[in-house]
């Protein structure tokens, strides 16, 4: 019966952590769209600093991440939906910046973005699977 109640302890402390960490990649996401949404009222354009000519698949990480972020919340309530949301959009976002900003080029620099806010929007959807997973053993 201790491990019963060592295992509850185990995802209850998984989901937690979970939770947390989503908070940081829903608020940025909010900032962000807020930011987008704010310059898009008051100048009519989205990003009035943007260069005119830049590779439309520049917009899949953003846009993804912004589906990674909805299911992050909706991991609050549904934590295998959401979560399994998060990490399939995330995973879809891996091949896109592995082509167009490829690691071998300017590796430290690439380690904090994309591919650090990449791991910040992946890890707390493999928190909410695995808190899933742990709570529906039989």
């Amino acid at each position: 019966m201790a491990n019963v109640r060592g295992a509850e302890r185990t995802t209850v402390l998984l989901r937690r952590i979970a939770r947390v960490w989503s908070l940081l990649p829903i608020g940025a996401t909010l900032l962000v769209a807020g930011g987008y949404g704010w310059n898009l009222l008051v100048t009519g354009q989205a990003d009035p600093y943007a260069v005119g000519d830049y590779a439309p698949i520049e917009n899949l990480p953003l846009l993804f991440s912004l589906l990674s972020a909805l299911g992050l919340a909706a991991a609050w309530r549904w934590e295998g939906w959401g979560g399994a949301i998060a990490v399939g959009f995330q995973l879809a976002t891996l091949p896109v910046l592995l082509i167009h900003w490829p690691l071998a080029q300017h590796l430290p620099n690439y380690l904090i973005a994309p591919y650090g806010v990449w791991l910040v929007f992946t890890i707390p959807g493999l928190l909410f699977l695995a808190s899933r997973r742990r709570s529906h053993r039989p």
